[in-house]
């Protein structure tokens, strides 16, 4: 009987985590928008000719007249920007919390394609006219693009901006030895806001890092073993999203998340735990 009782419990228990997913406010997640700042060269040439030809009896007569215009330079200019590779892990980790449901947002709409530099300076050479500026959509707007309808039927949007991403490689040989040890190791930082999409109320921010790394320890010199990138890419994104649910669940009184690593509750604000690379030893 008392089994009875803690099996239907643990039913209704169950039944009810379910109804609250199903019932849950539905977030969006994005992207990690960032800005690049990108160069680039240009030339533009145009030439004309006209000549004419007079000829008589007694004499022949020909002109000609040629110019043209030359302009060369290097042009900057802001691209907007997503990354997309380390924001499943995010949504993953939302999903396994059960307190929100996860709706597909739209890809940024970077707009219509404008013409080069090139393009507009040949266009000026030759109407005389200069290209206004067409404004284009900000990556970073997220207020612009929640009303543009970017994230239809989302209760609240996790945006993130990419802080730094920053990859390392280097070698270090081992004093007293022929060893060597090859580190490959990759850091991410992203700020994160929470935003309320009816009213743009700010319902959490914080900033989160995440790290992987790959390290290899070459008998010789001479060795050559190539990192593992996908395995750094994997860690950085699981880590990054462990950080994310962390502060999330801190800032929102939501349960905090378990490290898969260890298998353990992770407390609110811990700092990030060091990656554990496997290391291959070449013989």
């Amino acid at each position: 009987m008392q089994r009875r009782n803690l099996l239907l419990a643990s039913m209704l228990l169950a039944a009810a985590g379910l109804a609250a997913a199903q019932t849950g406010p539905k977030i969006a997640v994005t992207d990690l928008a960032y800005t690049e700042n990108v160069r680039q060269y240009f030339e533009v040439g145009t030439r004309s000719s006209t000549g004419t030809v007079h000829a008589g009896p007694t004499h022949l007569a020909a002109t000609q007249q040629s110019s043209g215009t030359y302009v060369a330079g290097t042009y900057s200019y802001m691209e907007q920007r997503e990354l997309g590779s380390f924001t499943n892990d995010i949504k993953g980790a939302i999903l396994k919390g059960g307190a929100f449901r996860l709706v597909q947002a739209k890809a940024f709409d970077a707009g219509a394609p404008q013409p080069t530099k090139a393009e507009q300076v040949l266009n000026q050479v030759k109407t005389g006219k200069m290209a206004q500026p067409v404004r284009q959509p900000q990556v970073k707007d997220i207020v612009d693009r929640i009303k543009k309808g970017e994230f239809p039927g989302a209760d609240y949007v996790l945006f993130g901006t990419l802080s730094s991403l920053e990859f390392r490689d280097s070698l270090s040989p081992l004093q007293g030895s022929t060893t060597s040890t090859h580190q490959f190791t990759l850091d991410l930082v992203a700020d994160f806001s929470l935003i309320n999409t009816k009213t743009l109320e700010i319902k959490s921010a914080f900033s989160a890092q995440g790290n992987g790394g790959d390290i290899k320890m070459l008998s010789n010199r001479g060795d050559v073993q190539p990192p593992n990138r996908g395995k750094v890419m994997r860690e950085t994104s699981q880590s990054l999203a462990l950080s994310v649910y962390q502060q999330m669940a801190d800032q929102l009184g939501l349960p905090a998340p378990m490290d898969p690593a260890t298998g353990r509750v992770t407390p609110p604000n811990a700092p990030p735990q060091p990656t554990k690379s496997e290391a291959v030893i070449l013989r």
